[in-house]
C-alpha cells in the first residue's frame, strides 16, 4: 500500500509539471499577446471589470461572473466568448479572433483542471530577482566548478578514496555509523547491475570470489566499463534528458517517424563506450556541423539532440522553443521556456536573451536530405533493399497516379452535380448547413467550396465553358424553359458562340433546356463525354498534351480535329501535321527540297 500511494503521489506530481508546461507554452503566450491590452492591471482602462493576469483574477471573473468554470469548458464564460456564441459577448475584437488551435488549447487547458503557476500581483519587477550581477556572482549555481578542501573525519581508517571523505563527514556530522562491507557475491551484483542493468553470469561471480587480489575489485569495474553494454545501460539515461524519440508527435499528413534516428542513440551509446570528454559530447550535439570532422562523419549524428524533438503540427516558433529549452534544461538546468513571454522570477534570463538565443536557431537550417555518415556498416542485403524498395516506390507511383486519375474521372462526371450543389448553397439561409447538404448528395464539402470560389471569380468573366450556366442561373425558376430560349438564341448566333466552347454550344444549342437541374445534367454529360475521349486519346497518342487555355480545348483538338480557340494556333497545327507525317513515315522520313514543295 505504501508503494501504491507513492506511486499516486508521483503520478499527480508528474500530472501538475505537465499541466503548468501547457500554461506556460500554449496559455500565457495567448493571454499576454491577445488579452492583456484590455484585462491585466497594465491596462489603461480594465474592461467588464475582468482581470487575466492573475489566476485569481481569472477564477473571480468579472461583470458577468466568474470567467472560468474549472474542468466545464462548455459552461465557461470564456469558451463562449472567444468563440463568439454570443453576439454580445465576444473576446478579442470580431477583427482578431483567436485562431481554431488556440481556441481549442483554452478548452483543453479549462478541462484538464486549469493548472496555473500564477499568483499574487501580476504586475512584474523589471528583470528577475536575479538579474543584478552581484547576486549572480554570489549564487551557488553560476560559480564556476573548484576542488574543495577535505572535511576532517574521525574514522579515517573507513575512508577509500577522497569522495568517501565527504560521505564520512556528514555521516558523522548526524551520528550515523557507516554500513557495513557489502559480500563479494553482493558486490559484484550491485556493480554489474548499476553498470550494465544485467545480473552477472554465475561464472563471473565465482571468478571474482575466487580471486583474494586487493584489485580484484577494481579489475571488475574495468571489465564491466569497457563493455558495450555501459553505453546502453547509462545511455538511455542522456536520452531521456535529450528527449529522444523516434516518432515527431502531434503532425499530420506526412511521416510521423523519424526514419534515422536510431544514429543519435549509437552516437551517446558509442559517446560513453569511447570515454568521449564532456565537453566534445555537449559541442557535437549543438555544433558538430561548424567543425573540421574530416572523413570521419559520424558526429553529424549528434545533431540529433536538437532535430529529434516534438514537431508541433510544424510550428516554427514552438519547435524552436523546444530546442531552447533542451539545450538550457539539459545542459544547464535551467527552464528558459518562462523568458519566452517575460523576464524569469527566479533566475538570471531576462526575454531578450531568450530571443537572442531564438535567432540563432531561426537563422538555421535543417536539411530535408539528411548527410551520409558513412557506408562501412552497410549490410550485404543493401543490394536487395535497394531493388525492393525501387520495386515499392513503382507500386506506390502506380498506384498513386492509378487513384488520382480515378478522382479526377469522379470529379468531371459530377461537374454538374457540384454547379448544382455550388447554387444551392449559395440560396442557403442557414451556412452551416452546406456541409450536410453536399454530404446529403453525396459530395465532398471541399471540393463544393472550391467550386463556390471558383465560380465567383469566372462569373466576372466572359468563361468560355461557363457563361452559359451563369445566364441560366439569372433566369431564376420561374417560366425558366420559355426564358431559356433567349439564351439558347444568343448561342446560335456566330458571335456569340464564336466565344464559346464549341462542345458546351453543341450541348445547348441542340435543344432548350427545361430547368436548371436539366442544364446541371448536360454540364455533366459534356465533361463525362470528354473525359472519356481524353482517356483514350491518352492511350493511342503520347504525343497528345492540353493547350494552354482549358481542358476541354484540348480534347476538341484531339478528338475533333478542328481548330482549337486557344493557344493552338495555325502555327502549331501546322508542327503537329508534320509530326504526324514524320511519325508515320518512320526513321527514313527527310523534309521535301523546296522544289518538291514548290510542286
Amino acid at each position: 500500500m505504501i508503494v501504491l500511494d507513492q506511486w499516486h503521489v508521483v503520478q499527480a506530481a508528474d500530472a501538475d509539471r505537465a499541466g503548468v508546461e501547457f500554461f506556460e507554452q500554449k496559455i500565457r503566450p495567448v493571454l499576454v499577446e491577445r488579452c492583456y491590452s484590455c484585462h491585466s492591471r497594465e491596462s489603461e482602462k480594465v474592461k467588464g471589470g475582468l482581470l487575466l493576469d492573475t489566476r485569481e483574477g481569472l477564477l473571480k471573473g468579472g461583470e458577468t461572473g466568474p470567467a472560468i468554470i474549472s474542468g466545464d469548458p462548455e459552461k465557461s464564460l470564456l469558451i463562449k466568448a472567444v468563440r463568439y456564441a454570443d453576439e454580445n459577448l465576444q473576446m478579442p475584437p470580431k477583427n482578431k479572433k483567436l485562431s481554431p488551435e488556440q481556441i481549442a488549447d483554452l478548452a483543453t487547458w479549462i478541462k484538464i483542471g486549469t493548472p496555473d503557476p500564477r499568483t499574487g500581483a501580476a504586475k512584474i519587477t523589471a528583470g528577475p530577482p536575479l538579474s543584478d550581477p552581484a547576486k549572480v556572482r554570489d549564487h551557488w549555481a553560476f560559480k564556476p566548478v573548484r576542488n574543495s578542501a577535505l572535511p576532517a573525519v574521525k574514522n579515517f581508517r573507513w575512508v577509500k578514496t577522497p569522495i568517501d571523505v565527504f560521505i564520512l563527514a556528514k555521516l558523522e556530522e548526524k551520528r550515523i555509523p557507516p554500513a557495513l562491507a557489502a559480500d563479494k557475491r553482493t558486490l559484484i551484483r550491485r556493480a554489474t547491475l548499476d553498470l550494465t542493468g544485467l545480473p552477472p553470469t554465475p561464472e563471473e561471480v565465482e571468478a571474482f570470489v575466487a580471486d583474494p587480489s586487493p584489485s580484484a575489485f577494481a579489475k571488475v569495474v574495468d571489465r564491466l566499463l569497457a563493455s558495450p553494454q555501459y553505453g546502453e545501460r547509462w545511455a538511455r539515461h542522456w536520452l531521456d534528458v535529450a528527449r529522444y524519440a523516434d516518432t515527431k508527435g502531434y503532425v499530420f499528413e506526412e511521416e510521423r517517424r523519424y526514419p534515422y534516428s536510431y544514429t543519435y542513440r549509437d552516437y551517446v551509446i558509442r559517446a560513453l563506450n569511447e570515454d568521449l570528454p564532456y565537453d566534445q559530447f555537449l559541442i557535437q550535439q549543438i555544433a558538430a556541423d561548424l567543425l573540421p570532422l574530416g572523413d570521419d562523419k559520424r558526429p553529424l549524428a549528434a545533431l540529433g539532440f536538437l532535430t529529434l524533438g516534438r514537431r508541433f503540427l510544424n510550428s516554427q516558433p514552438d519547435i524552436i522553443d523546444d530546442r531552447i529549452d533542451v539545450i538550457t534544461r539539459g545542459t544547464m538546468a535551467l527552464t528558459a521556456q518562462c523568458a519566452r513571454c517575460h523576464d524569469h522570477k527566479y533566475d538570471p534570463i531576462p526575454t531578450r536573451d531568450y530571443y537572442s538565443l531564438y535567432g540563432v536557431f531561426a537563422s538555421c537550417d535543417e536539411p530535408a536530405e539528411k548527410p551520409l555518415l558513412g557506408d562501412a556498416a552497410m549490410p550485404k542485403e543493401y543490394p536487395e533493399y535497394l531493388a525492393e524498395r525501387k520495386k515499392r516506390e513503382t507500386e506506390m507511383n502506380t498506384f498513386r497516379e492509378t487513384t488520382e486519375a480515378d478522382v479526377r474521372t469522379q470529379l468531371r462526371q459530377h461537374v454538374g452535380d457540384y454547379l448544382l450543389a455550388a447554387l444551392d448553397t449559395q440560396r442557403l439561409e442557414d451556412k452551416s448547413k452546406a456541409e450536410a447538404l453536399a454530404r446529403e448528395r453525396k459530395l465532398a464539402p471541399g471540393v463544393v467550396n472550391r467550386w463556390l470560389g471558383a465560380l465567383d471569380t469566372w462569373s466576372k468573366t466572359n468563361h468560355p465553358i461557363f457563361a452559359p450556366w451563369f445566364e441560366f442561373v439569372s433566369l431564376g425558376e420561374t417560366n425558366f424553359a420559355e426564358r431559356a430560349q433567349s439564351v439558347v438564341e444568343k448561342y446560335s448566333k456566330s458571335e456569340a458562340a464564336h466565344s464559346l466552347n464549341r462542345l458546351v454550344a453543341e450541348a445547348f444549342v441542340s435543344s432548350t433546356p427545361g430547368s436548371i437541374k436539366e442544364v446541371a445534367e448536360r454540364y455533366n454529360k459534356i465533361f463525362a463525354g470528354t473525359d472519356t475521349r481524353w482517356r483514350e486519346s491518352s492511350k493511342t497518342n503520347a504525343e497528345l498534351r492540353p493547350c494552354n487555355r482549358t481542358y476541354l480545348c484540348a480534347v476538341t483538338r484531339a478528338t475533333k480535329a478542328r481548330k482549337c480557340r486557344g493557344s493552338f494556333s495555325k502555327s502549331s497545327a501546322r508542327t503537329g501535321a508534320r509530326r504526324s507525317r514524320k511519325a508515320a513515315a518512320g526513321s527514313n522520313w527527310r523534309r521535301p527540297s523546296r522544289a518538291a514543295r514548290i510542286r
